[in-house]
């Protein structure tokens, strides 16, 4: 009797039920501290407490929210680096567009306060795509690295400490986000007529399905805010930003050589300004660093003399087993590649780190030496004609 009973109840419960979690509400400390996270004086993340690193799985079994706890500490690391440009490196933020209202989504940029006027050489740092913002190269390794390698504060005061003025863009910064109203809009005679009711409802039910499946993972889900994004005028992308720097920005820089680096997705978008901008870009930009770079000469479209100029005056350090440097047999026939000496994609810039550099500077005494020689010839020219005029 005892048995059966047991039967029964065992028939009666819901195992996957019983498996469940209350799923933790999705709110975060604002800040490092509240976090108990600092950065020791290596620019590790550590906890304040225990000295450890970062720990992504901080509840097991709860991805998502797991998730939501990084994406809110990766929100105050923004803030923090945005802080160390302002303070540790002396630059300041430019709202774009330049001529926005008070009512519209503005974004920003970094400028050294010589960003405008160095008469000698300007540098450019355009970072690739995703979560990241001005600044960083890579959350990831802030956050589970350090400092140093994830952001592009070493590159600036190197930069700073070589006589360049530094621009630093946003070419993530796209839009504003905001919560969508509850209010849904009631559908017009156009978009009810347009779909067969019996495809609506099949679609409906699919998406349902979705829902249901995702929320009946926990016993008490949270549910997200849905949210709108609002683009930013002339930024709404990186390839747009970057040509609305260059517009308003480095074509009205004074310096003579303009030097770019270019991470990732941010080496398409320059060559998408080269695209658009060619005769230009070739008369100010002196040599462009990349890394890594998610550029396509063919997708692009690009010109043959760009193509040209891209092999006098680009290179590519790229993932790569081989030593820093090794040059790489070419893919396409645009700049030259050689390893960054790792193989992992955003670790690119921080190991090409003093190679850059030296490309930059030997590019820089080029230019040098011909503008000597101009400078020669044409005295030379002028001093030959003016004998010729003390002989007649």
């Amino acid at each position: 009797m005892l048995g059966l009973f047991s039967l029964d109840l065992l028939s009666r419960i819901d195992l996957d039920e019983l498996m469940k979690k209350d799923e933790p509400p999705f709110t975060f400390p604002k800040t490092l501290e509240e976090f108990e996270y600092a950065f020791n004086e290596y620019g590790q993340l550590r906890h304040i407490k225990t000295g450890e690193p970062f720990v992504f799985n901080a509840r097991e079994d709860l991805h998502r929210w797991n998730q939501k706890r990084y994406e809110a500490l990766g929100e105050i690391i923004t803030q923090y680096v945005y802080e160390l440009l302002e303070k540790k490196c002396n630059m300041t933020k430019e709202t774009l567009p330049v001529d926005a209202t008070e009512d519209e989504p503005t974004g920003f940029i970094y400028l050294s306060p010589d960003a405008l006027s160095n008469p000698s050489k300007l540098l450019v740092l355009i970072q690739g795509s995703g979560v990241v913002r001005a600044g960083q190269w890579a959350r990831r390794l802030i956050i589970n690295q350090d400092l140093n390698s994830g952001t592009q504060i070493p590159f600036i005061e190197r930069a700073m400490q070589e006589g360049y003025g530094v621009m630093v863009l946003n070419p993530n910064e796209n839009y504003l986000e905001v919560e969508k109203s509850t209010k849904s809009p009631l559908p017009s005679p156009t978009e009810t007529s347009d779909e067969p009711a019996e495809k609506r409802e099949r679609k409906d039910d699919k998406e349902g399905k979705k829902k249901k499946e995702f929320y009946e993972k926990y016993r008490n889900p949270q549910r997200e805010t849905e949210t709108e994004r609002i683009p930013i005028r002339e930024n709404g992308s990186s390839e747009e930003h970057v040509l609305y720097v260059w517009d308003h920005f480095v074509s009205r820089a004074a310096a003579k050589n303009v030097f770019i680096m270019a991470h990732s997705y941010g080496g398409l978008s320059f060559v998408e300004l080269m695209n658009q901008r060619e005769s230009e870009v070739k008369n100010k930009v002196c040599a462009v660093a990349l890394t890594d770079s998610a550029h396509n000469i063919w997708l692009q479209e690009t010109t043959k003399s760009t193509q040209d100029w891209m092999q006098e005056h680009c290179r590519n350090w790229v993932s790569s087993p081989e030593p820093l440097d090794t040059t790489l047999e070419p893919m396409m026939p645009d700049c030259p590649r050689v390893s960054a000496g790792t193989e992992r994609h955003e670790l690119t810039s921080w190991m090409s780190f003093d190679s850059i550099f030296r490309f930059f500077s030997e590019f820089h005494a080029k230019e040098g030496e011909e503008a000597e020689e101009t400078s020669n010839s044409v005295t030379t020219r002028s001093g030959s004609h003016k004998n010729r005029h003390q002989d007649l």
